[in-house]
């Protein structure tokens, strides 16, 4: 009864809608977030603090991918990959999407009213950008970039929780995300280039048209520069240098993969991000054992 009870959540429309059931995104939020607390604290968290941010990851991902169908509602049936998604097939109505949405920015602003006065000031900045980023597909050709924005609101958030403020070191893991979920996101995207074209939906994949590979592949180098920086503002040890030279050769790995721009090997480029993002936050935590 349980197994078909939890049978029937995973199948719930909001539940997809919410994209529970494709926690990636999730992770690729969560991981940046937990290396600021680590760095803040100078090694393990306080308890209540891990517990809030792990808990804000899945709600704020969550209202992302509300807000992220609902902009796309007139869109996604026209793309394979999102056309059963619970807006664009009329299984949730627009209202109960929107419904949906600010009562996750709630749980979110509960969550965050347990912490320092000062990080509710950043989660502002965090909705703001939540919210403006899918809207940002009609607009520009680098909507990549407003979600790296969005997934490294985290950290300054993570730093004011633990200090009070966001100290000038914090910045460069600030940028570490950002660059990361350019590349990231550039694959992600460039499953539904094509489709993309037809719509009129803009992208970094379309952006950098036949130079994609020699383009991402000078982020992932700018992104390794700036782990190196990280490493030596919080004075990290060689299993940090470890971590990031794993990095390296796993960003050598996606271009490989990704090499012939086909759509299943971007998605799984893609998803093997976690381990980027694991790799990363154990070189944060060995440092400080």
């Amino acid at each position: 009864m349980l197994l078909t009870w939890l049978a029937g959540v995973r199948m719930h429309p909001f539940f997809r809608l919410m994209r529970l059931d494709k926690p990636v995104g999730t992770y690729l939020v969560l991981l940046p977030a937990l290396m600021a607390l680590w760095l803040a604290s100078g090694g393990v968290p306080s308890l209540w603090e891990l517990a809030v941010f792990v808990l804000g990851a899945f709600v704020m991902r969550s209202a992302g991918c509300v807000i992220n169908d609902y902009a796309d509602r007139d869109w996604d049936g026209a793309v394979a990959r999102t056309c059963d998604r619970p807006l664009a097939c009329g299984e949730v109505s627009p209202k109960a999407a929107l419904m949906l949405f600010v009562g996750l920015l709630l749980l979110g602003g509960v969550l965050v009213l347990t912490l320092r006065a000062e990080v509710l000031l950043w989660a502002l900045g965090a909705v703001f950008l939540a919210t403006l980023y899918p809207f940002t597909k009609r607009w520009v050709y680098y909507p990549q970039l407003f979600l790296g924005l969005a997934f490294a609101w985290a950290i300054p958030m993570g730093f004011v929780a633990v200090l009070g403020e966001m100290p000038a070191d914090g910045w460069w893991l600030f940028a570490v995300t950002v660059i990361w979920a350019l590349i990231y996101d550039t694959w992600y995207a460039l499953v539904d280039r094509d489709d993309d074209v037809k719509v009129g939906i803009k992208s970094t994949a379309i952006l950098f048209g036949r130079y994609l590979g020699v383009i991402m592949a000078l982020l992932m180098l700018l992104m390794l520069w700036l782990l190196l920086q990280l490493g030596k503002a919080f004075n990290l040890s060689w299993l940090w240098s470890l971590a990031v030279l794993l990095v390296a050769f796993h960003f050598a790995w996606q271009l490989w993969l990704v090499r012939e721009a086909e759509r299943a090997a971007a998605f799984r480029a893609f998803k093997s991000n976690i381990w980027i993002g694991v790799m990363l936050w154990l070189g944060v935590v060995l440092s400080y054992l």
